[in-house]
């Protein structure tokens, strides 16, 4: 008996074991000596034919081949190599399965990345598969090692784990471990658990064993024995039969259990996965004896006592025979004493053995059939489409089956097509009733259809965030399946059939529409997308609307690619590609960049207040300039427009530079052969030149130029500073070059240097050496750099060195700072510390921690750093000391608008004027600042003064002139309200299109501007903010009042109309050709001209508005084309309708040419009474010259065209028998060789006869004899017509022929 729901089969690959074959009794067997190999004989090998005989084919004949011996392959088996690659198959029932993808259902997709990590760890290959009762199948393959390892780690994943703790004596544990832990690995590695043994110095007993249930049985039976056996206690092996076992445990164990509580005593049994009949006693001498002796009467008993009965059970139902963790045998064990085997799972076989007292095996019987068939299973059939109908949304429908019937399991079976139930008969075949109906139900309202479309139109079919798949969903009220993952080519529709046939008729037009379209790409710089899209789109929006049958695609910003492409019918396609490409030649165009080089003291004035500067020369120049911000050590500004106009902006601001300072350019003349080395390793040495003399520009030529001249360029004084100092650099080049380095701390450049330069210039000043430091861009950040004579030099060096040393030397000192003064220097996690360990290289300042009452301070650096820091902090407190608290009264409604935004306004006083700023707390019962229930700024007291309340207190703390500073900054940040009286009919003017003026001016002045609501019908608009603020803002309102009141005037003057008489025949010339001669006079006179529409009772006024004076212009204009088309005549010409066509010619090109030649108008007849009139219009020579032409091309057109009737008329004459008129005998009369002459028109070419016909009196007309449609069709009942294959004919009769005779 082995019920666990774990079984392995371990299999070599190559011990295949053959199916039976015949054995044909003449050949010879292994044991005729005529078959045994000699042993001196040399091995020869087989041939192809015996290594792979023919399969056997009833239909061929056996091609003669001698026959091999039977016992090839074992004959040489002994010089085959064993495989080291198995295979294991386990299983994982459902009950025990791990919780994957957030539920207990099976995760595709988590498992599957499982398996693979599995497998790129431990090298095996590993194969799931989900059976119907939701267990898993594992099937790992690999080397020995690797696939027991795969198997720990796939249970460890996919089995739930369980935890067990077992008792071991601490003396037990080392031969547990084994030598180096090899012991204790390769029990991990056999039962796929985890142990843990308390380390050497942990005086516990316990050892966790952590795994799948029956993992840890078996980790435990092992340690026990192991235990067992190194126990000085009594020790007894039992050999029990494997299937006597459970009568010996009991129903969950319960007799040993209560046998090792009566004696004191262990009992190792094996657990039902190890096939193992041995059970260990252990514990003292007499209880081992007693059990022994206990157990072995009860094994004989039962032995006598037990009968076996086997029955036949499903192999479906042997999971409820054993129920969730083996409980309904354990049940059946326990009510009958009868043990119920179950066949391994991986087996066949469906037969379930009883164990047991005779007398008990019909109750057993009974409890197994009752097990069995507690749980029954059907199927009903479903196609796959219907099943999310029968689930229904969130499965509301299938709920409203499973709710009264809770015991019944539903699986929808997607490969299948069908429905499973499982659970008691009577719930199981209730539930498969109403499934039929509902699905009955629903096959007769619901169908689907299918359509192949290529995928590569999946993403137009579904539009832009599904837009278009879901408005045909909308519409048709169809589910539209569309598998764009697995590249099918199918798309499913699923509804009503008159929905689905719609769906269908939309997407086969979408499809056909966008196979007859055309895609192009286009190049365009991904910098450039940004200008083409515009912002919020708007510019995009604008070439979409005009192209509108044409889809544009830009990459995402992430993909770095410059491919636009371009989509939709071939002509819109290429009119927007063009037009792309005049956009982005204008763009390449308006993006030239020019960068021009202005002294950073100068970047403020060509800014200007506010921007002032700056923004008047971007919107002059139509140019946009960028310039270098805070952090970048740069003095260059950015132009980027047309190049005329990147031009005009650089001599504009260069201008602004050169008026403010006396900008010079010197050149002086140094060797080229010292420039390298003036310059310096990366140009250091000029640089640090440059910025001692306020950043002017020093150009070197380039080297092979061989020049001397050295460009200097900036304001006066510097330049000439700059141009010392690079002579004095040149002579003493020309003297002596030398260069040396010393070693220092980056934290110790900063007190090296000094503040504002003073400890390195003292330096420069004795030796007259030059002195670099490295900067952030240098990669070694230690390395200081000396430059000059030799002697200056090393004196520097020496300098240097001394204070390095020093610095390097690390001293402890001590100071007293009063404790009140202790939280500015610690607050905000110790800023002003940092300030001063950044200052004075990297000394350690530490302050007593809170709550300890001492007020002294430790300072731990290089000595000069200690000196300094101490006379830093000295300078801080005494600053501390001279401060003052100044309070200022602020209504706190007020308190968000001074502050700004994240408190920007107040960090800008606070930086300014060097003073802390602390605003009270919000007063709870009144949040939102609504004192209406009180006084605005406090109560009035006893002595009618007014009270001033906390919550509008505002404290500055800092020096008393920075206090008073910061004070008048925080009162004029008080919003104040100022009223603007604008007449109430410009007000939407200035709100703007969803507000947007109105928010732009309330950013641009940082302003609150009220506009009265419409039904107020009021003018005052109210502004809000700062007084400065407000000022600027209501100068601006005002002055876009003025312009909206200019405009308005200037619409009234627009507003000019007038009306001129114009007969309604003359509207199309007026118009011209697509409306070409009406837009160059609305274009030319700045007017509009509306056209009243056809059948109108005022037809003939034309309507122009616009300015007067250009009015006017307009009206002349139009008369003037009237007049012309007054002198014109009009006449209509009789024409054939017949020959109309041929007078148009193609695409009218013909007309036109006539039209072009006599200089007239012509219009044929459209739905009119008389179809041949024809109108010509124009000078009245010119119409009558085109009217004779017009009428000498009908009369030729009109021969051709009878010509081609009568020979029409002879090539497909109707069939007739005539016969020629007495009188008439002489018409077919003439020459036979011209018998043409004198015939009847069509029938000339019987006239070759006409010389003979004139005798005879009367003469049959033409006829034709024996043609195929004078003949009677075949009779099909006929058998002389249509004999029977193989048979004779019994009338013999004229076959018919079928066509002409000949």
């Amino acid at each position: 008996m082995d019920p666990t729901p774990l079984q392995q089969t371990v299999m070599e690959s190559q011990e295949v074991t053959s199916p039976p074959q015949e054995v044909d009794p003449s050949a010879p067997t292994p044991s005729d000596p005529s078959t045994i190999t000699n042993a001196d004989q040399a091995y020869e090998p087989l041939s192809y034919d015996e290594l792979f005989p023919a399969l056997p084919n009833a239909a061929q004949a056996p091609t003669p081949v001698a026959e091999a011996p039977q016992t090839n392959w074992s004959k040489h088996s002994e010089m085959r190599i064993a495989s080291s690659v198995i295979t294991q198959v386990f299983r994982v029932p459902f009950e025990e399965r791990a919780k994957i993808d957030g539920n207990n259902q099976f995760g595709e997709s988590a498992s599957t990345r499982i398996c693979s990590d599995i497998t790129a760890r431990t090298g095996a290959h590993i194969e799931i598969s989900s059976a119907k009762d939701q267990s898993l199948t594992f099937l790992v393959t690999g080397k020995s090692d690797a696939v027991m390892k795969a198997r720990r780690l796939v249970l460890d994943k996919f089995q739930t784990q369980a935890r067990q703790i077992i008792k071991i004596p601490k003396e037990h544990h080392r031969f547990i471990l084994g030598k180096k832990g090899k012991k204790l690995q390769d029990l991990e590695m056999n039962t796929a658990t985890k142990i843990q043994v308390p380390n050497a110095g942990d005086n516990s007993d316990e050892i966790v064993v952590v795994g799948t249930k029956e993992s840890t049985e078996k980790a435990m039976h092992e340690i026990q024995l192991i235990s067992d056996e190194q126990s000085k206690q009594a020790y007894e092996k039992l050999e029990i039969p494997k299937q006597f076992h459970p009568f010996i445990c009991g129903a969950n164990n319960e007799k040993i259990n209560t046998m090792m509580t009566e004696h004191n005593v262990r009992i190792n049994v094996p657990p039902p996965s190890v096939m193992k009949n041995e059970m260990t006693i252990a514990g003292e001498k007499e209880g081992v004896l007693k059990c022994k002796d206990i157990i072995h009467k009860y094994f004989k008993e039962m032995e006598r006592k037990c009968q076996t009965v086997s029955v036949e059970v499903r192999k479906s139902q042997h999971k409820y025979v054993i129920g969730p963790r083996g409980s309904n045998i354990a049940d059946i064990l326990h009510q009958t004493n009868v043990s119920v085997e179950m066949p391994t799972t991986d087996s066949t076989s469906e037969t379930i053995t009883l164990r047991g007292p005779q007398d008990k095996l019909g109750q057993a019987l009974t409890l197994v059939y009752a097990k069995a068939n507690s749980v029954v299973q059907a199927d009903v059939e479903a196609p796959t489409w219907l099943h999310k109908f029968i689930i229904g949304r969130k499965g509301a429908n299938i709920r409203q089956i499973t709710q009264d019937l809770p015991k019944v399991h539903v699986e929808f079976t997607d490969k299948q097509g069908g429905i499973k139930l499982e659970g008691p008969p009577e719930e199981v075949d209730e539930a498969r009733e109403k499934l039929e109906a509902m699905i009955a139900d629903l096959k007769s309202k619901l169908c689907y259809d299918q359509l192949v479309v290529d995928p590569k139109f999946y993403k137009h079919i579904i539009g832009k965030s599904g837009s278009n798949i879901n408005r045909i969903r909308n519409e048709t009220g169809v589910l539209i399946n569309i598998s764009e993952a697995d590249g099918s080519n199918l798309i499913r529709l699923e509804g009503s059939p008159d929905g689905v046939a719609r769906a269908k008729r939309e997407l086969e037009e979408l499809v056909t529409k966008m196979e007859n379209e055309k895609e192009r790409d286009i190049i365009i710089e991904q910098r450039f997308h940004r200008n083409i899209i515009g912002t919020k789109g708007d510019k995009i929006k604008e070439i979409r609307d005009k192209f509108n049958q044409v889809q544009i695609s830009f990459p995402d910003a992430g993909e770095q690619s410059d491919i636009v492409k371009i989509r939709g019918p071939k002509e819109d396609v290429d009119q927007c590609y063009n037009f792309l490409k005049r956009m982005l030649r204008d763009l390449l165009e308006s993006n030239y960049q020019v960068k021009v080089s202005i002294f950073r003291q100068f970047h403020k004035f060509v800014i200007g207040k506010a921007g002032a500067n700056i923004n008047k020369i971007r919107e002059e120049t139509s140019t946009r300039i960028d310039l270098p911000s805070e952090g970048q050590n740069s003095d260059e500004i950015i132009i980027t427009g047309k190049k005329e106009n990147c031009e005009k902006a650089r001599e504009r601001i260069q201008k602004i530079q050169d008026e403010l300072a006396s900008i010079v350019e010197l050149d002086i003349i140094i060797p080229a052969k010292f420039h390298n080395s003036m310059i310096g390793a990366g140009g250091k040495l000029i640089q640090s030149i440059s910025e001692e003399c306020g950043g002017v520009a020093i150009k070197f030529p380039p080297p092979e130029s061989r020049s001397d001249k050295v460009t200097i360029r900036g304001p006066k004084e510097e330049v000439h500073k700059a141009k010392q100092m690079l002579v004095e650099l040149s002579n003493e080049k020309q003297l002596a070059s030398f260069t040396a380095e010393v070693r220092a701390k980056p934290q110790h450049h900063r007190f090296l240097i000094g503040r504002n330069g003073a400890n390195i210039r003292k330096i420069r000043d004795a030796t007259g050496a030059r002195i670099i430091f490295p900067t952030d861009k240098d990669e070694d950040k230690e390395l200081i750099t000396i430059i000059g004579k030799k002697d200056a030099i090393s004196k520097a060096k020496e300098q240097l060195e001394i204070t390095i040393k020093e610095l390097d030397l690390i001293v402890e000192d001590t100071m007293t700072v009063d404790p009140k003064h202790h939280r500015h220097f610690v607050a905000r996690r110790g800023e002003v510390l940092r300030q001063i360990a950044d200052q004075y290289g990297g000394v350690t300042v530490s302050f007593p921690r809170s709550g300890v009452q001492s007020d002294k301070v430790t300072l731990k650096g290089a000595k000069e750093c200690v000196e300094g820091a101490k006379a830093r902090i000295t300078e801080i407190v005494s600053d501390l000391d001279q401060m003052v608290q100044m309070e200022v009264v602020i209504p706190q409604k007020f308190h968000r608008t001074v502050m700004g935004a994240r408190g920007s306004k107040v960090q800008a006083i606070t930086t300014e004027c060097d003073v802390q700023i602390k605003f009270p707390e919000k007063d709870s019962g009144n949040a939102n600042g609504d004192e209406s229930h009180g006084q605005v700024n406090g109560e009035v007291n006893g002595d009618g003064e007014v009270a001033t309340r906390p919550q509008d207190i505002v404290r500055v703390m800092g020096k008393k002139d920075n206090c008073e500073k910061a004070r008048d900054a925080l009162l004029s940040l008080v919003p104040v309200t100022v009223e603007e009286n604008v007449s109430f009919r410009h007000h939407r003017f200035i709100i703007g299109q969803k507000g947007e003026n109105v928010r732009n001016m309330m950013t641009e002045y940082d302003v609150n501007i009220q506009v009265p609501p419409a039904q107020d019908q009021s003018d005052v608009i109210r502004i809000t903010g700062p007084p400065a603020n407000t000022e600027r803002a209501s100068a601006a309102l005002r002055q876009k009042v003025q312009q909206l009141e200019e405009e308005e005037k200037d619409r009234q003057a627009r507003s000019f109309s007038l009306r001129v008489e114009v007969d309604p025949e003359y509207h199309p010339k007026i118009i011209g050709k697509r409306g070409v001669v009406i837009s160059k006079i609305r274009e030319k006179h700045d007017v509009n001209i509306q056209f009243p529409p056809r059948g109108d009772p005022e037809e003939n006024f034309i309507t122009i508005t616009g300015y007067e004076a250009n009015v006017n212009e307009a009206k002349s204009a139009i008369l003037a084309i009237t007049g012309e088309l007054d002198k014109m005549v009009k006449e209509t010409v009789e024409i054939d309708s017949r020959v109309h066509s041929r007078l148009i010619g193609s695409r009218g090109k013909a007309i036109k040419k006539v039209m072009e030649e006599y200089k007239v108008e012509i219009k044929f007849p459209r739905g009119e009474d008389n179809p041949n009139n024809v109108t010509i219009i124009g000078a009245q020579d010119n119409v009558d010259e085109c009217k004779d032409h017009l009428l000498n091309l009908m009369e030729e057109y009109m021969q051709d065209i009878v010509e081609e009737e009568d020979m029409e008329a002879y090539m497909n004459p109707k069939p007739f028998q005539a016969v020629l008129e007495p009188g008439h005998e002489n018409q077919g009369g003439g020459h036979g060789r011209h018998g043409g002459q004198g015939g009847h028109s069509g029938h000339g070419g019987h006239g070759g006869h006409g010389g003979h016909g004139g005798q005879k009196k009367e003469e049959a007309g033409f006829v034709v004899s024996g043609a195929p449609w004078a003949q009677e069709a075949p009779n099909m009942d006929s058998a002389v017509d249509f004999p029977s294959m193989g048979a004779t004919s019994l009338t013999q009769s004229t076959p018919t022929t079928w066509g002409p005779r000949r």
